[in-house]
């Protein structure tokens, strides 16, 4: 890329102004890269830190083209986009990272299964049917998972099937049918990949699950993995961004089993809750590598300044209306807590308000008061 990015005069597009965003637009102002936000939502945390907000529907093909088309380069923050309008748009000059064929992958977990099944990645074993409710026809072995192609999104979409009375409430839709696979940890890898091929990649990510509530608690890293086990993950991420020859930033989640393989779960094409510990504990943050990716500039250092745990800040359950903080004075206090707020006025059940990265220098001791920040730090309304 020749033209300047740096200015007003270069003009970054994102669809999407969530959280991701907002965090995204936070790094790029340290470089003055100007970013203009599309997303549905007039109240969206990007709308008061864009250059412009746009209000308009991502997947609606008039208003992307009508968004995109005076922008140098286009990104994403939500996988769930018109793909036909960035084709278009593609043709018509604009960059679009990750790029639309990446894009239309994604969204269709019946097409990123068959992706790793042609490449030699491994995943879990699969088939496709036409509806969830012809299970009910047949006799399948139980349990196993059943996953909407389209449409799902932060665990929605996805059932887990134990017996025949579960398939009476089965998806009626295009669905994949997976193997439930018994692993031993749930792992992600943030890859980034700009336009000379040049890759970076992140220390692990290990999800440590509440024994209570069967809820992922909190994720941390560097991952309790073994150093071949880490190898090996980091070559599996890059292998696949390399296969998908994607810019930008992927997020590759992975199954550890217990003899030690590896399996792709799913893949995210944009920065991830899993990356978010990285803005204080990396040298470059998943952000900034984001940004960096798409631009073709070199690729900034992934090594771990500390080691942290980052804690996703969720409604409350019984708790929708004017979003209210309990606990955040004394969480403040905390050594080594940064509390980040995605400036969401209203709250409702388990949506995401924020997120908590706690970092130090042993990590057994940063997951303590990682323990004692998700006691503490409630949001009510």
């Amino acid at each position: 890329m020749t033209k300047q990015w740096n200015g007003s005069d270069f003009r970054l597009g994102m669809l999407g102004g969530g959280q991701l965003g907002r965090m995204f637009i936070q790094e790029a102002l340290n470089y003055d890269v100007h970013v203009h936000c599309m997303d549905p939502d007039k109240d969206a945390p990007c709308r008061n830190i864009a250059s412009s907000f746009t209000v308009g529907s991502l997947t609606d093909y008039d208003q992307v083209m009508a968004f995109g088309k005076d922008k140098d380069i286009l990104t994403v923050e939500i996988e769930n986009v018109n793909v036909k309008a960035l084709y278009d748009l593609e043709q018509q000059g604009v960059h679009v990272f990750p790029q639309p064929s990446v894009l239309e992958i994604v969204q269709d977990k019946g097409l990123q299964k068959q992706f790793y099944a042609d490449g030699g990645i491994p995943t879990a074993p699969f088939r496709l049917v036409e509806s969830g409710k012809q299970l009910l026809d047949e006799s399948p072995t139980f349990p196993f998972v059943l996953k909407l192609r389209k449409g799902g999104y932060d665990g929605k979409g996805v059932m887990i099937i134990r017996s025949k009375d579960d398939l009476e409430t089965a998806f009626d839709g295009p669905c994949v049918v997976e193997e439930m696979v018994p692993f031993t940890k749930e792992l992600s890898v943030i890859v980034a990949r700009n336009s000379n091929g040049e890759t970076a990649v992140y220390p692990t990510v290990e999800c440590e699950f509440s024994p209570t509530a069967n809820l992922v608690e909190f994720l941390f890293s560097p991952a309790d993995v073994s150093t071949e086990i880490e190898k090996a993950a980091t070559h599996l991420a890059i292998d696949v961004i390399d296969r998908l020859g994607m810019v930008g930033l992927l997020a590759v989640e992975l199954f550890l089993t217990a003899s030690g393989e590896l399996l792709v779960n799913e893949i995210a094409p944009r920065p991830h809750n899993s990356g978010h510990h990285t803005i204080e504990c990396a040298i470059t943050s998943q952000f900034e590598q984001h940004m960096r990716s798409i631009l073709n500039a070199p690729l900034g250092r992934t090594e771990l300044i500390s080691p942290g745990v980052m804690i996703n800040l969720l409604g409350e359950p019984g708790h929708e209306g004017p979003a209210s903080y309990e606990g955040l004075h004394e969480v403040m206090q905390l050594k080594g807590v940064k509390v980040h707020l995605y400036g969401k006025q209203y709250t409702k059940p388990f949506r995401k308000m924020g997120h908590v990265t706690i970092f130090g220098d042993i990590l057994e001791t940063v997951k303590i008061t990682g323990r004692n920040v998700i006691k503490t730090l409630k949001v009510i309304s």
